[in-house]
Protein backbone atom coordinates (compact mmCIF):
# COMPACT_ATOMS: atom_id res chain seq x y z
CA UNK A 1 0.00 0.00 0.00
CA UNK A 2 1.27 3.53 -0.75
CA UNK A 3 1.78 5.70 1.80
CA UNK A 4 0.02 8.68 1.91
CA UNK A 5 1.16 12.10 2.52
CA UNK A 6 1.27 13.52 5.52
CA UNK A 7 -0.46 17.30 5.94
CA UNK A 8 0.31 19.14 9.13
CA UNK A 9 -2.38 20.92 10.67
CA UNK A 10 -2.68 24.26 9.94
CA UNK A 11 -2.66 25.84 13.34
CA UNK A 12 -3.96 28.70 14.97
CA UNK A 13 -0.18 30.29 15.37
CA UNK A 14 0.63 29.90 11.90
CA UNK A 15 -2.00 31.96 10.44
CA UNK A 16 -1.53 34.79 13.19
CA UNK A 17 2.63 34.21 11.77
CA UNK A 18 1.61 35.06 8.26
CA UNK A 19 -0.65 37.79 9.13
CA UNK A 20 2.29 39.53 11.02
CA UNK A 21 4.49 38.84 8.02
CA UNK A 22 1.91 40.14 5.68
CA UNK A 23 1.76 43.50 7.67
CA UNK A 24 5.25 43.67 8.25
CA UNK A 25 6.02 43.58 4.72
CA UNK A 26 2.97 46.76 4.16
CA UNK A 27 4.66 48.89 6.59
CA UNK A 28 8.58 48.29 5.06
CA UNK A 29 7.36 49.00 1.75
CA UNK A 30 5.28 52.28 3.01
CA UNK A 31 8.16 53.28 4.81
CA UNK A 32 11.20 52.89 1.79
CA UNK A 33 8.99 53.07 -1.35
CA UNK A 34 6.21 55.39 -0.53
CA UNK A 35 8.69 58.14 1.51
CA UNK A 36 9.81 60.69 -0.23
CA UNK A 37 12.10 62.04 2.41
CA UNK A 38 15.14 59.32 1.81
CA UNK A 39 15.55 61.12 -1.44
CA UNK A 40 16.63 57.96 -3.71
CA UNK A 41 18.14 60.20 -6.61
CA UNK A 42 20.52 61.84 -4.27
CA UNK A 43 21.26 58.17 -2.41
CA UNK A 44 22.11 56.85 -5.84
CA UNK A 45 24.43 59.74 -7.39
CA UNK A 46 26.56 59.54 -3.89
CA UNK A 47 26.66 55.43 -3.17
CA UNK A 48 29.70 55.09 -5.88
CA UNK A 49 30.91 58.67 -6.22
CA UNK A 50 34.51 59.15 -5.71
CA UNK A 51 35.03 60.47 -2.35
CA UNK A 52 32.57 57.60 -1.15
CA UNK A 53 34.31 55.58 -2.55
CA UNK A 54 37.81 56.46 -1.25
CA UNK A 55 36.48 56.65 2.38
CA UNK A 56 35.11 53.02 1.58
CA UNK A 57 38.59 51.81 0.73
CA UNK A 58 40.17 53.60 3.82
CA UNK A 59 37.62 51.43 5.87
CA UNK A 60 38.21 48.44 4.61
CA UNK A 61 41.63 48.98 4.73
CA UNK A 62 41.25 49.77 8.65
CA UNK A 63 39.08 46.58 8.95
CA UNK A 64 41.70 43.84 7.50
CA UNK A 65 45.13 45.95 9.25
CA UNK A 66 42.85 45.63 12.49
CA UNK A 67 41.60 42.04 11.99
CA UNK A 68 45.46 41.20 10.98
CA UNK A 69 46.74 42.59 13.91
CA UNK A 70 44.16 41.72 16.41
CA UNK A 71 44.59 38.48 15.87
CA UNK A 72 47.77 37.83 15.53
CA UNK A 73 47.79 39.78 19.71
CA UNK A 74 44.71 37.55 20.57
CA UNK A 75 46.75 34.21 19.40
CA UNK A 76 49.69 35.46 21.59
CA UNK A 77 47.50 36.51 24.75
CA UNK A 78 45.74 33.08 24.52
CA UNK A 79 48.91 31.48 24.50
CA UNK A 80 50.09 33.50 27.27
CA UNK A 81 46.47 32.83 29.07
CA UNK A 82 47.06 28.92 28.87
CA UNK A 83 50.99 29.15 29.56
CA UNK A 84 52.31 27.37 32.71
CA UNK A 85 54.24 30.52 33.25
CA UNK A 86 52.55 32.45 36.19
CA UNK A 87 54.07 35.95 34.89
CA UNK A 88 52.76 35.08 31.05
CA UNK A 89 49.58 34.19 32.47
CA UNK A 90 48.92 37.41 34.48
CA UNK A 91 49.82 39.82 31.93
CA UNK A 92 47.15 37.89 29.73
CA UNK A 93 44.95 38.21 32.37
CA UNK A 94 45.41 41.65 32.97
CA UNK A 95 45.39 43.20 29.31
CA UNK A 96 42.04 41.19 28.34
CA UNK A 97 40.53 42.57 31.96
CA UNK A 98 41.45 46.06 31.18
CA UNK A 99 40.50 45.74 27.47
CA UNK A 100 37.17 44.09 28.14
CA UNK A 101 36.24 46.99 30.55
CA UNK A 102 37.05 49.80 28.10
CA UNK A 103 34.93 50.85 25.52
CA UNK A 104 36.50 50.86 22.03
CA UNK A 105 35.89 54.51 21.62
CA UNK A 106 37.63 55.47 25.12
CA UNK A 107 40.73 53.24 24.14
CA UNK A 108 41.21 55.40 20.27
CA UNK A 109 40.79 58.34 22.09
CA UNK A 110 43.25 57.04 24.72
CA UNK A 111 45.86 56.02 22.17
CA UNK A 112 45.61 59.47 19.87
CA UNK A 113 46.52 61.74 23.26
CA UNK A 114 49.23 59.17 24.66
CA UNK A 115 51.45 61.94 23.77
CA UNK A 116 50.14 64.05 26.66
CA UNK A 117 50.99 61.29 28.63
CA UNK A 118 54.29 59.70 27.19
CA UNK A 119 56.08 62.69 24.92
CA UNK A 120 58.84 60.48 23.76
CA UNK A 121 59.10 56.74 22.74
CA UNK A 122 62.46 55.54 24.41
CA UNK A 123 64.42 52.35 24.15
CA UNK A 124 66.84 51.73 26.89
CA UNK A 125 66.55 50.65 30.56
CA UNK A 126 64.06 52.15 32.61
CA UNK A 127 65.85 54.47 34.95
CA UNK A 128 69.16 54.21 33.81
CA UNK A 129 69.42 54.76 30.11
CA UNK A 130 67.76 54.96 26.74
CA UNK A 131 69.44 53.94 23.00
CA UNK A 132 67.02 56.53 21.33
CA UNK A 133 63.55 58.24 21.46
CA UNK A 134 61.37 59.78 19.19
CA UNK A 135 58.58 62.62 19.63
CA UNK A 136 55.17 60.43 20.27
CA UNK A 137 53.34 62.68 17.74
CA UNK A 138 55.46 61.55 15.02
CA UNK A 139 54.37 58.01 15.87
CA UNK A 140 50.81 58.15 16.82
CA UNK A 141 48.59 60.11 13.62
CA UNK A 142 44.91 59.43 13.24
CA UNK A 143 45.90 55.76 11.26
CA UNK A 144 47.74 54.76 13.65
CA UNK A 145 45.50 55.48 16.91
CA UNK A 146 42.76 54.03 15.02
CA UNK A 147 44.63 50.59 14.12
CA UNK A 148 46.08 50.40 17.44
CA UNK A 149 43.17 50.94 19.83
CA UNK A 150 41.31 49.00 17.45
CA UNK A 151 43.67 45.74 17.31
CA UNK A 152 44.08 45.91 21.07
CA UNK A 153 40.21 45.61 21.39
CA UNK A 154 39.59 43.01 18.85
CA UNK A 155 42.82 41.35 20.57
CA UNK A 156 41.60 40.53 23.85
CA UNK A 157 37.99 39.37 22.99
CA UNK A 158 40.13 37.20 20.54
CA UNK A 159 42.31 35.94 22.87
CA UNK A 160 39.10 34.61 24.29
CA UNK A 161 37.72 33.06 21.33
CA UNK A 162 41.16 31.43 20.62
CA UNK A 163 41.38 29.93 23.99
CA UNK A 164 38.13 28.58 24.36
CA UNK A 165 38.50 26.63 20.95
CA UNK A 166 40.99 25.36 22.52
CA UNK A 167 39.66 24.29 25.54
CA UNK A 168 37.14 22.74 23.20
CA UNK A 169 39.11 20.16 22.41
CA UNK A 170 39.16 16.87 24.16
CA UNK A 171 41.83 16.39 26.27
CA UNK A 172 42.57 13.08 24.77
CA UNK A 173 43.35 14.26 21.01
CA UNK A 174 46.07 16.47 22.61
CA UNK A 175 47.26 12.47 24.51
CA UNK A 176 47.16 11.51 21.14
CA UNK A 177 49.44 13.37 19.28
CA UNK A 178 51.59 13.21 22.13
CA UNK A 179 51.22 9.43 21.68
CA UNK A 180 52.45 9.81 18.50
CA UNK A 181 55.19 11.74 19.05
CA UNK A 182 53.68 14.36 16.35
CA UNK A 183 55.75 17.81 16.78
CA UNK A 184 53.41 20.98 17.72
CA UNK A 185 53.51 22.72 14.44
CA UNK A 186 52.49 19.19 12.64
CA UNK A 187 49.36 18.48 15.91
CA UNK A 188 48.22 21.71 15.20
CA UNK A 189 47.73 21.57 11.34
CA UNK A 190 46.99 18.48 10.67
CA UNK A 191 44.44 16.92 14.00
CA UNK A 192 43.92 19.94 16.45
CA UNK A 193 43.57 23.25 14.20
CA UNK A 194 40.24 21.75 12.18
CA UNK A 195 38.67 21.13 15.09
CA UNK A 196 39.25 24.54 16.89
CA UNK A 197 38.81 26.35 13.57
CA UNK A 198 35.47 24.71 13.57
CA UNK A 199 34.47 25.98 17.23
CA UNK A 200 35.82 29.50 16.56
CA UNK A 201 34.38 30.51 13.41
CA UNK A 202 31.58 31.99 14.14
CA UNK A 203 31.99 33.88 17.23
CA UNK A 204 35.49 34.85 15.46
CA UNK A 205 33.98 36.07 12.42
CA UNK A 206 31.13 38.06 14.55
CA UNK A 207 34.49 39.88 16.16
CA UNK A 208 35.57 40.66 13.14
CA UNK A 209 32.30 42.04 11.58
CA UNK A 210 31.93 43.86 14.79
CA UNK A 211 35.56 45.78 14.41
CA UNK A 212 34.01 46.63 10.80
CA UNK A 213 31.53 48.52 12.59
CA UNK A 214 33.03 49.96 15.01
CA UNK A 215 35.58 51.54 12.62
CA UNK A 216 32.91 54.44 12.48
CA UNK A 217 34.18 55.23 15.77
CA UNK A 218 37.16 56.29 14.82
CA UNK A 219 35.22 59.60 13.13
CA UNK A 220 36.15 61.27 16.49
CA UNK A 221 39.32 61.22 15.50
CA UNK A 222 39.18 62.62 12.15
CA UNK A 223 39.86 59.54 9.93
CA UNK A 224 38.33 60.34 7.07
CA UNK A 225 36.64 56.02 7.09
CA UNK A 226 33.28 56.16 5.55
CA UNK A 227 30.79 57.97 8.25
CA UNK A 228 33.45 60.62 8.54
CA UNK A 229 32.96 61.33 5.06
CA UNK A 230 29.90 61.10 4.75
CA UNK A 231 29.49 63.50 8.25
CA UNK A 232 31.70 66.21 6.46
CA UNK A 233 29.37 65.86 3.40
CA UNK A 234 25.80 66.05 5.09
CA UNK A 235 27.34 69.44 6.85
CA UNK A 236 27.48 71.14 4.22
CA UNK A 237 24.60 69.92 1.94
CA UNK A 238 22.10 69.12 5.01
CA UNK A 239 21.13 66.31 3.45
CA UNK A 240 21.37 63.86 6.72
CA UNK A 241 19.50 61.25 5.80
CA UNK A 242 20.37 60.70 1.99
CA UNK A 243 24.05 60.62 3.42
CA UNK A 244 23.70 58.27 6.09
CA UNK A 245 21.35 56.08 4.00
CA UNK A 246 24.40 55.29 1.83
CA UNK A 247 26.69 54.62 4.82
CA UNK A 248 24.43 52.00 5.95
CA UNK A 249 23.80 50.61 2.28
CA UNK A 250 27.91 50.04 2.20
CA UNK A 251 27.78 48.75 5.55
CA UNK A 252 25.24 46.37 4.69
CA UNK A 253 27.19 45.27 1.65
CA UNK A 254 30.24 44.72 3.22
CA UNK A 255 28.72 42.79 6.41
CA UNK A 256 27.07 40.52 4.11
CA UNK A 257 30.08 39.43 2.28
CA UNK A 258 31.67 38.57 5.33
CA UNK A 259 28.89 36.64 6.39
CA UNK A 260 29.11 34.61 3.35
CA UNK A 261 32.37 34.20 3.89
CA UNK A 262 31.83 32.90 7.74
CA UNK A 263 29.10 30.44 5.74
CA UNK A 264 31.75 28.96 3.69
CA UNK A 265 34.29 28.58 6.30
CA UNK A 266 31.53 26.56 8.33
CA UNK A 267 30.59 24.51 5.54
CA UNK A 268 34.24 23.80 4.83
CA UNK A 269 35.53 22.80 8.55
CA UNK A 270 31.82 21.53 9.78
CA UNK A 271 32.05 17.88 7.23
CA UNK A 272 31.18 15.42 8.90
CA UNK A 273 29.87 17.05 12.22
CA UNK A 274 25.91 18.18 10.12
CA UNK A 275 22.65 18.29 12.60
CA UNK A 276 20.42 15.41 11.47
CA UNK A 277 17.96 16.70 8.76
CA UNK A 278 14.76 15.01 7.83
CA UNK A 279 14.04 13.33 5.05
CA UNK A 280 12.47 16.26 3.35
CA UNK A 281 15.78 18.06 3.91
CA UNK A 282 14.95 20.32 6.36
CA UNK A 283 16.41 20.53 9.96
CA UNK A 284 14.67 17.89 12.02
CA UNK A 285 12.28 20.06 14.62
CA UNK A 286 12.62 19.33 18.19
CA UNK A 287 9.42 18.09 20.17
CA UNK A 288 9.39 21.36 21.61
CA UNK A 289 8.98 22.96 18.35
CA UNK A 290 6.39 20.23 16.68
CA UNK A 291 4.45 21.47 20.08
CA UNK A 292 4.51 24.73 19.12
CA UNK A 293 2.90 24.73 15.32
Amino acid sequence: MAALPVRRRTSIARILSYVLGAYLALLLVQLFVFNENWDWPLVASYLFSRVIMEALLNTILLTVLTAVFGMILGVLAAWCRLSSLVVLRTIAILYVWVMRATPPLVMILFIYFFGALVPNFSIGVPFLFSFGSVPANQVISQFSAAIIGLSLYLGAYSAEVFRGGVLSVPQGQFEACHALALPPHSAYVRVLGPQILRSITPALANEIITIFKSTSLVSVIGYAELLTTVQTIYAVNFKTIPLLTVAVIWYLVLTSLAMFGQFALERRFSRGFGRRRSPAGAPAETPLEKDML
